[in-house]
């Protein structure tokens, strides 16, 4: 068999690929360029991809045979022509769980504990010029009592709502299908979920219903100091609204998708002025060590699953 790796550095340096071998001819590229997928796949039996285009013309020119997505969405790849060439499909779901759920929480006690003031106040030395052993300048809360809203109840919206009320918090939910009833969190819709929550935490698809879901009405709903944050996807909150949103009220948002990646230089979320305000980090959530190594896992049950 013939694999080809289109993306391998999207999986990371330190996470080995060894495995693949016994399976045949393996050749890896650190990146694909659309004008260089054709080239690289034209006689290939396995294709993996994580975030590279497999599309009609592809499929077309090209022996392909089974395509692994190394990612739990398939959207990069044309999955009604893949099934009329007989072509098998396969992705890796559920491995990011546990990676996803640790940054909302990281996020979330970032603002909550002040972090962020309270170290640069000691590491700038203006702890040991106190008058007393402590500082309060900066007022933080406990996540207890707090009402946390879930958009998008799924795996990781489960976990996310698991750890919640294990810190005390009032968990509740807006299914963006309609079709979600989940009997152990209560659902509501979503106008009451953004008035009343104190923290909300998105962890849904992109797809029609849901894209640009949160916009500016959304936004003005929400309570001041609340804390927004998608760890969904890109395109889901309205990143010029909220932009504006963020230098006007006092609203906090951890930020991990966006709507184009990598970021764009003149994306509204870089002009922010309350900087304090955001937290954004480069799609980080799926990614930590152990996660990644369940991915590459999974894919290598695929392949064994379609070689065998």
């Amino acid at each position: 068999m013939r694999i080809v790796f289109l993306d391998r550095s999207t999986l990371g340096s330190d996470i080995s690929l060894d495995a693949f071998n016994e399976f045949g001819e393996v050749t890896t590229y650190e990146t694909t360029t659309a004008k260089q997928t054709l080239k690289r796949v034209k006689s290939a039996d396995i294709v993996v991809t994580n975030k590279v285009v497999i599309d009609k013309n592809i499929m077309d020119k090209s022996d392909i045979k089974l395509i692994c997505v190394a990612a739990t969405g398939t959207n990069n790849v044309d999955l009604k022509h893949a099934a009329s060439k007989k072509i098998e499909v396969k992705n890796v779901a559920g491995y990011s769980t546990s990676s996803v759920t640790q940054l909302t929480f990281s996020i979330v006690l970032h603002f909550m504990q002040k972090l962020n003031y309270y170290n640069n106040y000691t590491k700038e030395g203006n702890w040991e010029n106190s008058p007393i052993f402590t500082n309060l300048d900066q007022p933080f809360h406990e996540l207890e009592n707090k009402k946390w809203g879930i958009i998008g109840l799924g795996g990781i919206g489960k976990n996310v709502a698991k750890i919640a009320e294990a810190f005390g918090c009032k968990v509740s939910y807006y299914s963006t299908s309609g079709s979600n009833f989940d009997t152990d969190y209560i659902r509501i819709g979503l106008d009451e979920l953004l008035s009343t929550s104190d923290i909300i935490s998105i962890h849904c698809p992109l797809n029609e219903t849901t894209t640009n879901l949160i916009g500016m009405s959304e936004l003005l709903l929400m309570k001041d100091k609340a804390i927004l944050l998608n760890l969904g996807r890109g395109g889901i909150i309205n990143e010029k609204d909220l932009a504006v949103v963020i230098d006007k009220k006092e609203l906090y948002c951890g930020i991990d998708v966006v709507s184009k990646e990598p970021i764009e230089a003149d994306s509204p979320l870089r002009k922010i002025q309350n900087t304090n305000q955001l937290v954004l980090t480069p799609h980080i959530g799926w990614a930590s060590v152990e996660a990644r190594k369940r991915l590459v896992n999974g894919v290598i049950s695929n392949i064994k699953e379609y070689v065998l």
